[in-house]
């Protein structure tokens, strides 16, 4: 049987949205956000990190400061919780298989891991993560925080916060 997982977004729906982050002091989880990712580990969920990183193309923060930041957030998470994180440094607008909406991260994580893309969903705060996820044929859970409010959802269920997310995940799995 293939893995299970939980694609999430990061600015906006783990931590809070920082526009073009290249500071890790910035970086401030989501209330919850630790232990809801434990208890989707604890459930069998592989947790995969799958980020739009413009700033890096714009020039307005290096790979390096991108890292920093990454790494700041796994410390604060719990570096065990995470399973892998995949980034795209393009702009929009630019030919990219990988960049959200395009569900090239989604399949590249499915291949390396061995994860059956129908017994998964994908968690963000934008359109965008929610065109992936349906792209790579995932359940779709669109979060209030970060742009959710802002921005119309077609996403599969919608909820709060990342805790909530979760909590629906965890109520779903078995479907």
């Amino acid at each position: 049987m293939k893995n299970r997982a939980v694609f999430l977004d990061r600015d906006g729906t783990l931590m809070e949205e920082v526009h073009y982050c290249g500071d890790p002091s910035k970086v401030r989880v989501f209330p919850g956000v630790a232990a809801a990712l434990r208890q989707l580990k604890e459930a069998g969920f592989l947790l995969i990190v799958v980020s739009n990183q413009s700033g890096i193309g714009r020039g307005l923060i290096t790979e390096a400061e991108y890292h920093t930041v990454q790494e700041e957030l796994l410390r604060q998470l719990g570096s065990e919780l995470i399973d892998a994180c995949y980034y795209s440094p393009e702009i929009p607008g630019a030919a990219s298989i990988r960049r959200k909406p395009e569900p090239g991260m989604l399949l590249e994580a499915a291949q390396e891991f061995g994860i059956d893309l129908s017994r998964s969903f994908l968690i963000g705060d934008k359109q965008s993560d929610i065109e992936c996820g349906k792209r790579a044929g995932i359940r779709t859970i669109q979060v209030m925080t970060g742009y959710g409010r802002e921005q119309g959802t077609d996403a599969d269920f919608t909820a709060e916060d990342f805790p909530s997310a979760a909590l629906k995940v965890l109520d779903l799995r078995s479907e």
